[in-house]
């Protein structure tokens, strides 16, 4: 079989881009912005003409009422009402198409550098985080940062240049008035500001509350089984019923403060209409500081009132932005540059050298004192009773978590490897299959360009896929949840073995095999290996006398040899040998 080629995956690199700045995305995305800051100009500008239109179509029509104008006037004014409404509209939608799109880009920006991050996290660390907190992180806070982003951009031209063109022309008409009726409006914002550390509150405990949610509800979906069986689904159901309160309650509290708040600054901000229609009203009897027609006064009302539904959105932006905070926090360790991944380069193989090895947890040793050297070719067995530390044993080599004494692949310590070179150098398989909801043969291979049919036949899967409706198509569903649990546990060996290293392990790989599929597949496995050290991990030992070497482990020690020498001087392991194949003594060996 040939080995694939690694595939190179390419990030353009921009070394000004900073990932942990928000500026840096805005500064990307300049062409975007540059059109949407001019359609922006023309069509805030231009609403402005809204309001001079309804004053003078008032005018006109209290003048058609008292017989100076005739009704052409008016069609005349209506058609230029719309002409320039149809231009502002244009306007607007080239703005809002454009705000969409830089919101687009940002968010695919974003979920593109914290996947790339997330994925160069150790194992260790993934579960630290927990299932649903990474979900709520790569899906709602992203979403969250990026519409606090496109309400920023889009309340600078649809608010900021707006809320300006109002006021000039307020204060054009009547700038006494006009100071007069704004007094009210900083109302909403500085209340709006004063509410900041509250939305910011609230937005906090309904994000971890959804992250636990999310956490509870894989659980409860993916251990469903296991706890009808032990009669553990009542407790669970009230963990998840607290978890669901929580979360209904967070989400209650954090919409009372996203959805109340508003109303509230706009009823502030409206409090300036009273004085105008009592000072206008003087204005238009002509006892007022200025003298106005029915057109002025309509314009100044009209103006006024869009200006304080403009100014309400600022209290509602400021609210967006606060939850994008949140949010931001949240993400920001996970934005940054993602290191570059250049194409791996598969060392040979070597042997392997353990020395005086230890792991603990904490102050708790799980093992110590294994030596032993492995040469490419060799099978090396692991086994003893549960719980006595087989599958640690198989994941120090991903150095995960650091180790006591020495393990060395050609002389270099692993725990000197880089993460990069660690995966260049062992394939591991562990207990769970970890498949995607995606086809057979993109689960084997991975993106890399290669036939599938040899590594389905190495782990004796190849005839049941040729049986499937689509083949190698077929879609297992997620988790492989199409597949028994034999089929699952096979076609992720073959992926392992579509990827090969040096050095692999292999974490009970037959544990859901019948004995011929055993046979099968360690057959196809001592040739594959003759290349490589194969760490096997297994409670099954019917293979173990074809072993180059065994370690049995049992009570925190270690015990070192070929099949022949532990069954003389382990009894634990001669016992369980024979009581799984019947054989006494060496028989069969």
């Amino acid at each position: 079989m040939e080995h694939p080629q690694e595939v190179k995956c390419p990030m353009k690199k921009d070394k000004s881009f900073r990932p942990d700045r928000v500026l840096s995305y805005f500064r990307v995305e300049w062409l975007p912005l540059l059109l949407v800051t001019l359609s922006g100009l023309v069509y805030n500008i231009g609403l402005l003409a809204a309001p001079w239109f309804e004053g003078r179509l008032a005018q006109c029509l209290a003048d058609i009422l008292g017989g100076s104008e005739a009704a052409a006037q008016m069609a005349l004014l209506v058609l230029a009402y719309i002409a320039v409404t149809l231009l502002v509209q244009a306007a607007r939608f080239i703005k809002r198409f454009y705000v969409r799109r830089f919101a687009n880009n940002i968010n695919r920006r974003m979920k593109g550098i914290l996947y790339a991050n997330l994925v160069r996290q150790s194992r260790a660390a993934l579960e630290k985080e927990g299932a649903g907190e990474l979900m709520t992180k790569a899906i709602a806070d992203v979403d969250d940062c990026v519409e606090g982003m496109r309400k920023f951009t889009t309340e600078v031209f649809d608010t900021g240049v707006a809320l300006a063109g109002y006021a000039v022309m307020l204060l054009v008409y009547d700038w006494r008035l006009a100071i007069l009726g704004l007094l009210f409006t900083p109302v909403s914002y500085v209340c709006a500001a004063g509410m900041k550390k509250p939305v910011q509150r609230a937005g906090a405990a309904y994000k971890k509350a959804a992250g636990a949610l999310s956490s509870a509800t894989l659980d409860r979906a993916r251990n469903a089984v296991t706890y009808r069986i032990y009669s553990c689904e009542e407790a669970r159901m009230e963990k998840y019923e607290e978890a669901l309160s929580l979360y209904e309650k967070t989400a209650v509290r954090n919409n009372v403060w996203q959805s109340a708040l508003p109303p509230l600054y706009l009823a502030a901000s409206e409090a300036g209409t009273l004085f105008i229609l009592w000072f206008g009203a003087k204005n238009v009897l002509g006892t007022g500081w200025n003298h106005w027609d029915i057109a002025a006064f309509t314009t100044f009302l009209s103006c006024f009132t869009k200006l304080v539904v403009k100014s309400s959105k600022v209290a509602k932006l400021f609210n967006a932005v606060q939850k994008a905070e949140v949010s931001w926090k949240r993400i920001r360790p996970l934005m940054k540059t993602p290191e570059q991944l250049d194409a791996l380069q598969i060392p040979a193989a070597q042997e392997v050298t353990l020395k005086e090895l230890a792991f603990s947890y904490g102050e708790e040793p799980v093992f110590s004192g294994l030596s032993l050297t492995a040469h490419p070719g060799d099978i090396i067995g692991i086994t003893g009773p549960v719980a006595c530390g087989k599958s640690t044993l198989g994941r120090v080599f991903l150095c995960e978590a650091p180790y006591q004494g020495s393990v060395c692949f050609g002389g270099r310590e692993f725990s000197s490897l880089t993460p990069r070179q660690i995966a260049a150098t062992v394939g591991y398989l562990g207990h769970d299959p970890e498949l995607s909801a995606d086809t057979v043969q993109n689960n084997v291979l991975c993106g890399s360009e290669q036939d599938v049919m040899p590594w389905l036949a190495a782990a004796a899967l190849k005839e049941e896929v040729l049986a499937m409706e689509k083949g190698t198509e077929t879609v297992i569903g997620s988790g492989g949840t199409r597949l028994s649990g034999g089929q699952a546990q096979r076609l992720a060996l073959a992926r392992t073995l579509a990827h090969p290293r040096p050095v692999l392990v292999l974490d009970d790989p037959f544990s859901a095999l019948d004995r011929s599929t055993e046979d099968a597949i360690f057959a196809e496995l001592q040739a594959y290996a003759r290349d490589k050290v194969v760490f096997l991990i297994s409670h099954r030992l019917y293979h173990f006398p074809q072993m180059q070497q065994i370690i049995f482990m049992e009570g925190g020690r270690t015990t070192v040899g070929t099949h022949e020498e532990l069954m003389a001087a382990v009894p634990v392991y001669r016992q369980l040998y024979e009581s799984q194949t019947g054989l006494k003594g060496g028989e069969g060996a």
